[in-house]
């Protein structure tokens, strides 16, 4: 694993800590209205995702047979006219979170998968072996990295859609 997508991992995480580190209890658990997230549940959310996405690597790792499939534009997911429907698995809780415990949980379950990731010796059988992700299909291991920065670039630019709808409501 390159230090570029090191890089974009620490860089994302650190704008969506600072899109979210002063807002208030109400700002940040308010939904614009109830057919979308609030703030806390789509940062619940990157923390479901991102667990979610070292047990799809360790399962990948164990498939024996090394498909090697396409590589996909991981860049159409910065493309917020194109809806996701999440899956159960990554779905957040309805319950309201405290920034600080949302922030603690970020940092967690970036550890945990910092730490995952350097568990692995040969980082280059990541480029060969693949696991089926629910929105863009087959993908190869060290994409599934790669979409967690992206996938988290796309939500910070959904929080600050959240905070622009929440500011115009008061």
């Amino acid at each position: 694993m390159g230090n570029l997508v090191n890089d974009n991992l620490y860089e994302t995480r650190n704008n969506l800590v600072k899109e979210i580190t002063s807002l208030s209890y109400t700002q940040f658990n308010g939904r614009p209205d109830m057919n979308m997230w609030s703030i806390a549940q789509v940062c619940h959310h990157l923390v479901l995702v991102e667990q979610a996405t070292i047990m799809a690597i360790a399962w990948g790792l164990k498939k024996v047979d090394n498909t090697q499939e396409e590589r996909k534009n991981l860049y159409l997911m910065l493309d917020r006219t194109k809806k996701f429907k999440a899956p159960e698995i990554v779905e957040p809780d309805v319950e309201p979170f405290e920034v600080q415990s949302i922030i603690d949980l970020l940092h967690d379950s970036r550890k945990k998968f910092l730490t995952f990731l350097s568990t692995i010796e040969d980082k280059s059988i990541l480029a060969e072996k693949s696991f089926k992700h629910p929105a863009l299909g087959e993908l190869p291991l060290d994409q599934w990295i790669e979409q967690i920065y992206l996938h988290e670039q796309r939500h910070t630019e959904q929080i600050k859609e959240i905070k622009l709808l929440l500011d115009a409501r008061h």
